[in-house]
């Protein structure tokens, strides 16, 4: 097999001249707004007008970003807080709780009039307080305090963080009358890791390599979400050839991901005949990254203007076999799942996700899908080259753990097939196109589907340095709705609920 193929152009000879094909169009507004305006487009969300997408901080402001799912715009929402502080956004929309208790730990901006003040990634272990505001000594932190649940003959579990496997911390507190799950609380930021402190001022070269590492299952999503709004942000459009091996990538790691997940979710129901088949499949994928990328989970792969790896010839022809080999396998795991009755006991109506749970919360990927909300950023924004391609987006209303592993199963067959478009209609020419500004400043805004479902990331750029950047993961606005779905379930059902949301711990905590 040959290995990596690195492109021939090095960041000199690349190509200078900003091709319109594949140039992506803009879908965001930016407003500032005052308190009264803040708090109107709250509770227009709140009506259903829009979707709460993103809410972060920076010294002395806020910015929400409103997702208009009919027109497929953002809004990007600004509100200056010089006295440190703003008006509650959760009081009107309960998804926006913990990203405002992480505003407040970060920069020490007050949500005034919110339900829920708990710290939530400051655990009483840093050695400063609001450390990207203002920056404040230590004080003694109480006793983190769970929700109470009334009734008789309640006890607790807790579970974590620190769990048996290999998987990332998190805690989970179960309350329980008898076996029947009353109340699931979760505490994260176990993984915190001051990825949005180590953006500021940082090149950006260095900032790719930050974005990178953010989620390591997600490398390639991120990466090319960072890219999308450096681009924006500095008037820079990548080659039609950098911009359809990304979507491939993207693919790639999307089956890879799944098929993960698939394996995991029925292991967990005692089926691991699956999970092995999967488990094959999935290092077959990673071992082609390696060896025509460069890396298993092509980390790095992807930087503004394009990319620093091509595909070989050779490379094309093996993606090739690859695709046959799992379109025959996944015809034989589809029917060994559905044909297997005591599989389906634990899966079908199991972790019930309802359609207005979803619509709420504005949950992405397979767990929105799964739940009838019909959201793919890959069709509503229709980045480059996706607007190209022809592909579906299934969608099931079950909202179960069966409905999820289903979504997922569907996501790969598509995946599949707009590889195939891909390697067939793969432009020539070079991967990467030169900042012919470097210290240009501007913003940019990306949103990029990854296989847990949409990313957001806004950069501020000044004179070639990132003066702030966000990225916001799915999983934000999917950690909650495993609380709800567990309860009134035995406390055996969440490891197979907990799989089958897959939720990031890295990407959450940032």
């Amino acid at each position: 097999m040959k290995k990596l193929e690195l492109s021939p152009h090095s960041t000199e000879e690349a190509i200078e001249i900003e091709i319109e094909a594949g140039k992506r169009k803009k879908c965001w507004a930016l407003e500032k707004v005052s308190e009264e305006r803040w708090i109107e487009l709250s509770k227009e969300v709140a009506s259903g007008k829009w979707t709460l997408f993103g809410l972060w901080g920076s010294p002395q402001k806020v910015n929400m970003v409103l997702l208009d799912e009919s027109q497929s715009k953002l809004q990007v929402i600004e509100l200056e807080t010089p006295l440190g502080k703003f008006p509650s956004v959760a009081i009107e929309i309960p998804s926006a709780a913990r990203l405002e208790r992480t505003i407040h730990d970060l920069f020490g901006l007050i949500p005034e009039g919110s339900f829920d003040n708990r710290p939530w990634l400051d655990h009483g272990k840093w050695q400063l307080r609001y450390p990207l505001g203002s920056i404040l000594p230590p004080d003694e932190q109480k006793p983190y305090s769970f929700f109470l649940s009334e009734g008789e003959n309640l006890h607790q579990i807790p579970v974590g963080p620190v769990h048996a496997g290999i998987i990332e911390p998190g805690h989970f507190r179960f309350t329980m009358g008898g076996e029947i799950v009353v109340r699931m609380e979760e505490r994260l930021g176990y993984t915190h890791k001051g990825i949005e402190k180590l953006f500021f001022e940082a090149s950006i070269e260095r900032g790719a390599e930050i974005a990178a590492r953010i989620s390591g299952d997600a490398t390639v999503a991120y990466s090319y979400a960072y890219a999308l709004a450096v681009e924006e942000a500095m008037g820079v459009t990548p080659s039609p050839r950098a911009v359809w091996l990304r979507a491939l990538m993207a693919e790639m790691e999307r089956m890879a991901n799944h098929f993960g997940d698939i394996g995991a979710i029925c292991n967990d129901a005692a089926f691991p005949r699956i999970l092995s088949r999967c488990a094959v499949l999935r290092e077959k994928i990673l071992r082609f990254s390696k060896d025509f990328f460069g890396h298993r989970l092509m980390m790095g792969r992807i930087v503004p203007g394009g990319l620093n790896v091509d595909l070989s010839k050779e490379g094309k022809e093996n993606l090739c076999l690859l695709l046959k080999e799992i379109k025959e396998e996944l015809y034989s795991i589809k029917n060994f799942y559905d044909s297997k009755n005591s599989l389906q006991d634990r899966t079908v109506g199991t972790g019930v996700l309802n359609a207005r749970a979803a619509k709420l919360f504005g949950a992405g990927g397979f767990i929105g899908r799964a739940s009838g909300r019909n959201f793919d950023a890959r069709k509503c924004f229709a980045y480059p080259p996706y607007d190209k391609l022809s592909f579906e987006s299934p969608l099931l209303e079950a909202g179960d753990v069966n409905a999820r592993v289903w979504i997922r199963i569907l996501e790969i067959e598509q995946s599949s097939l707009l590889i195939e478009q891909i390697l067939n209609n793969l432009p020539s020419g070079s991967i990467l196109s030169v900042i012919k500004e470097p210290k240009v400043s501007g913003q940019g805004l990306a949103v990029v589907e990854s296989f847990r479902g949409d990313i957001l990331l806004w950069i501020e750029i000044e004179k070639g340095k990132i003066r702030r950047c966000h990225p916001r993961d799915p999983s934000w606005f999917q950690w909650p709705l495993l609380e709800k779905v567990i309860v009134g379930a035995v406390v055996a059902d969440f490891p197979l609920c907990n799989k089958s949301f897959n939720c990031s711990y890295s990407g959450h905590d940032l």
